[in-house]
């Protein structure tokens, strides 16, 4: 229920999610450890046949190690951040891995872009600068990503600092 003194919800300028690349699925990650299973046994068989039996142990413990790898790798990408403008508010909600949230609410007006470029590879690390403050965003972006999501922010911000309009209607 509304009450009349409660301020209206203020429409979205810029929303983005900002999440983690991986490129290997689970149906990926499955095919990839049978495959270096296999490798790793016959490797270890020829080993284990010639008398070396020790080194069958250690192929299977590289398989372990990868396999734990790639858990750890896939377990990172539960992480990401939220980003959101409207007229009045930035707000940077980041969430760890373990689902640790951290949140950043800072005033559109105040806040500016800043970007870190390479001149080789482009876009290495953006940060949102507010009363001397630096806050990093988009970490998981590639270079290419970041010009993209830059740009985007950047407008909202902008449409921010111009402040809302209203429309008339007849």
């Amino acid at each position: 229920m509304r009450h009349d003194n409660d301020p209206l919800p203020q429409a979205k300028i810029f929303a983005a999610t900002i999440t983690p690349h991986r490129s290997l699925n689970s149906t990926g990650f499955l095919i990839l450890m049978l495959g270096i299973g296999a490798v790793s046994f016959v490797a270890g068989m020829v080993f284990l046949l010639l008398g070396a039996w020790p080194v069958f142990g250690f192929f299977g413990l590289d398989v372990l190690l990868i396999y734990i790898a790639f858990r750890v790798n896939f377990r990172a990408a539960h992480a990401y951040e939220e980003v959101t403008v409207t007229a009045s508010e930035l707000t940077v909600r980041k969430v760890n891995h373990r689902g640790v949230v951290r949140e950043w609410t800072l005033n559109p007006v105040w806040v500016n872009l800043e970007r870190i470029v390479h001149e080789e590879f482009g876009i290495q690390r953006l940060f949102l600068v507010s009363g001397g403050r630096r806050l990093p965003i988009a970490a998981f972006l590639s270079p290419g990503e970041k010009a993209g999501f830059a740009r985007a922010l950047s407008a909202a911000l902008g449409e921010a600092k111009r402040g809302p309009t209203r429309t008339v209607v007849k």
